[in-house]
């Protein structure tokens, strides 16, 4: 919950014994739809956080939005970064903005909740991998929120029980009712499959080593060029398998689903009735209380945790640099793939 103190954190040697009772200081930056939702999210429901300013290239949205929450309209991200009363940064910019905001609060030493892509290339994201390893502590988190909905925790730890034996496949299906206009082929990779390649690293706790993106004739609710659907399919380290059904146009809603297939036992996610398990044992699952946006819990969660370790000083709580690194390299990727139609290699060299 939003609270009224403004004593300024301490400098992350000094945080030891940090008073928990003091608040987090937070500039959003970037004040879209979801901008604004992480606004409201940490003026009204995140505990331990403060929200003081909000920042946009838009002054007139700057200014409504600041006027909604009472706080400070500051028209310069990079002056919202550096205001000595902003203790931690919210960036919800378009991603070709990234990489220098990010670099910005690396340099003035400031916690950062990123929204994905951490940048809009892998050249860029390995700078701030390489920046923030100079430094010598964590500071950056992306926002790949999906690491915290209750449905992948759950088959997360399914896979690290070993209960179902070694992962096989991964089968994914990720769907939107529309696109936004402007939508381009590329952005199916870059925008919406980002979120599976992530969540298969997550899941299966390898790296991505190869991406072959098909794409078979397009929906007839697709606008004109689009490649709606596509197929993705990749490979990990060990040979685990992960496809993907991206399909932005279905004009019925929004779903996202998981299944992993393991050597004694299937588990899947993002049914109505949530996760289901399969196996000799028999099956079964669970039924949620009450409807919910799909990740909206997921998105409350991301933030209290990373309200929690900027407060304790870990400052990441979630996944990384590295992480929005990889992401970022994958869909190059991938994006290559889907214009020549080949399987493309990665290698992410070495990890700082």
């Amino acid at each position: 919950m939003s609270t009224s103190t403004t004593t300024a954190l301490e400098p992350d040697s000094a945080r030891a014994g940090y008073d928990r009772d003091r608040a987090v200081r937070v500039a959003v930056l970037g004040v879209g739809m979801m901008g604004q939702d992480h606004a409201r999210r940490l003026a009204t429901l995140t505990a331990g956080a403060e929200l003081v300013a909000v920042s946009d290239v838009d002054a007139a949205r700057t200014d409504a939005v600041a006027a909604e929450f009472g706080v400070r309209a500051i028209h310069d991200p990079k002056a919202a970064i550096l205001d000595p009363e902003v203790d931690a940064i919210v960036i919800a910019t378009p991603g070709f903005t990234h990489e220098d905001l990010v670099l910005v609060a690396l340099e003035a030493g400031k916690p950062v909740l990123c929204e994905k892509p951490l940048t809009t290339s892998p050249e860029t994201s390995r700078r701030i991998v390489e920046a923030e390893a100079a430094l010598g502590r964590p500071l950056v988190q992306v926002g790949f929120m999906r690491r915290f909905d209750a449905g992948y925790q759950q088959l997360r730890g399914l896979v690290e029980s070993g209960e179902y034996g070694r992962t096989l496949f991964l089968h994914c299906a990720h769907r939107n009712a529309t696109t936004p206009p402007n939508f381009s082929s590329e952005m199916l990779v870059l925008d919406s499959v980002v979120h599976e390649v992530d969540i298969a690293r997550y899941l299966t706790g390898e790296e991505i080593v190869a991406i072959r993106v098909i794409a078979p004739r397009s929906t007839s609710a697709a606008p004109e060029g689009l490649r709606d659907p596509q197929f993705v399919i990749m490979e990990t380290e060990s040979g685990i398998l992960v496809d993907v059904e991206i399909f932005v146009n279905t004009t019925f809603g929004y779903e996202v689903r998981t299944e992993l297939v393991a050597e004694k036992g299937q588990a899947r996610i993002g049914l109505p009735e949530g996760m289901v398990t399969q196996s000799g044992q028999g099956w079964g699952g669970s039924i949620p209380k009450d409807f919910k946006e799909r990740f909206g819990a997921a998105y409350d969660v991301e933030f209290q945790r990373w309200i929690d370790a900027v407060r304790s000083g870990a400052n990441v709580d979630g996944p990384g640099v590295w992480d929005g690194y990889a992401a970022a390299a994958v869909c190059a990727a991938g994006v290559e793939s889907l214009r020549t139609g080949e399987r493309v290699e990665i290698d992410l060299g070495v990890k700082p």
